[in-house]
């Protein structure tokens, strides 16, 4: 028995779930990066939430002293107002945080209930003159960070035209040369502030993507090792010894007289062949070496010289990728089939056909036997549901036609599922 000192990593179509079925699942990579973002957009707004309560407090402390209050114009009842709506909508922020679509959007009506706020206040104190002007910055850097996208920053950047415009239509000036560097100098301000925070923004998605594929593929390389160890211990350990009971029953098969004996050996020797050709095909599967049409006609070849039952082996279509877990069952299916068929048909031919559509793989095997009733399987006998379960597993579906004296045909349908992404 021989199996290939070392081994490529396998393709990114294939996958071991069947051994290891902690391995991360095909869509996990994309629900893990989308909980990133979740869990990096609540970090965000629940800083939010804190920086509001830091400028309600300050708020509050202008409120109380009168000529604060004067000359920011929030003076009255209706401060008090704006001060406990303001608090009411960040604390029911805070708890919609919890979920997280619902929460993204309520963060961004209150940001602009924030900025208008801010508007308000810096008309109040002066407007383009006003010492609160500096704040529009500060609401820029909050929408950049929260809402990362072209249209979601606006308004922070219509603040300053927004601004100046309040200034002429309420008559508080007319917009001189100085008014207009304020308005380029912040403007500047505002691009910079902008494109760096775009620009970190950026950086650090291409950093976690780039953690995101390193920590994947030491999974894959990690899983990769692993199997190769196992083969390697299964192929000295159990295949030497599969090997040495072959080697024995040759030689006491040299020794028996007895045709009975010899007969037995035979069988013996047969069985025993027959599982070192199953380890030859879990060790493919394990190092990614296992090729489905080539391992279908060999079994074939194999059955039918052990079985001395003539099997016709035909295939259509060119060969498609297929995932481990689909090639498994197609293999299993046959095995099973043409076992029953020995067993149970009385046939004197088979015949297997495996055909690639465009959209799905089928198999077929028949055989001339006695047949049977599918509605009333024997009781003790699972090879018909065991071949139908495998089968839904993967998405397919196994149909038996067979009737009393008609012989028995299995047919396996399979659709190609999309290849699995992880190793």
């Amino acid at each position: 028995m021989q199996t290939p000192a070392s081994a490529q990593p396998p393709a990114l179509s294939r996958g071991p779930s069947a051994l290891f079925p902690n391995a991360r699942p095909p869509g996990d990579a994309a629900v893990s990066d989308r909980a990133w973002k979740e869990e990096k957009f609540a970090t965000r707004a629940r800083a939010l939430f804190f920086t509001r309560l830091a400028f309600l407090t300050i708020g509050l402390t202008v409120i109380a002293v009168p000529s604060w209050s004067l000359s920011l114009g929030i003076q009255g009842h209706g401060a008090f107002a704006v001060f406990f709506a303001m608090l009411g909508y960040s604390i029911v922020n805070f708890l919609l945080l919890q979920h997280p679509s619902i929460g993204r959007a309520t963060t961004f009506v209150t940001l602009c209930l924030d900025l208008l706020v801010a508007v308000y206040l810096i008309e109040a104190s002066g407007g383009l003159k006003s010492p609160l002007l500096a704040t529009q910055l500060m609401f820029t850097v909050l929408f950049v960070q929260l809402f990362p996208k072209p249209l979601a920053i606006l308004p922070p950047l219509l603040t300053l035209p927004v601004v100046a415009k309040l200034d002429q239509m309420l008559g508080i000036r007319v917009i001189d040369l100085s008014d207009l560097l304020i308005l380029v100098w912040y403007s500047a301000l505002n691009f910079i502030v902008v494109y760096v925070m775009v620009y970190l923004h950026e950086r650090e998605e291409t950093a976690h993507s780039d953690i995101v594929a390193l920590e994947r593929d030491l999974q894959g390389f990690a899983v990769i090792e692993e199997r190769n160890r196992l083969s390697r211990e299964i192929h000295d350990g159990l295949g030497a010894s599969l090997s040495s009971l072959i080697i024995q029953a040759e030689y006491i098969e040299g020794l028996a007289s007895s045709p009975e004996l010899k007969r037995e050996i035979l069988e013996l020797k047969g069985c025993a062949e027959d599982s070192i050709d199953e380890l030859r095909r879990a060790l493919k599967m394990m190092r990614a070496d296992f090729e489905l049409v080539p391992a279908l006609e060999d079994y074939c070849r194999t059955f039918g010289n052990r079985s001395k039952l003539p099997v016709q082996f035909t295939k259509v279509g060119l060969p498609k990728a297929l995932r481990n877990d689909a090639q498994l069952t197609i293999f299993r299916v046959l095995q099973e089939a043409l076992n029953n068929a020995r067993k149970h048909a009385e046939a004197t031919e088979l015949r297997v056909e495996l055909v690639f559509d465009e959209s799905a793989l089928r198999l077929t095997i028949a055989d001339d036997g006695k047949g049977f009733d599918p509605k009333a399987p024997k009781r003790g006998h699972y090879g018909v549901t065991t071949m139908r379960e495998r089968a839904a597993k993967v998405g397919g579906e196994t149909t038996i036609d067979s009737a009393p004296g008609q012989g028995t045909r299995v047919t396996l349908e399979l659709p190609y599922l999309p290849p699995e992404v992880n190793f």
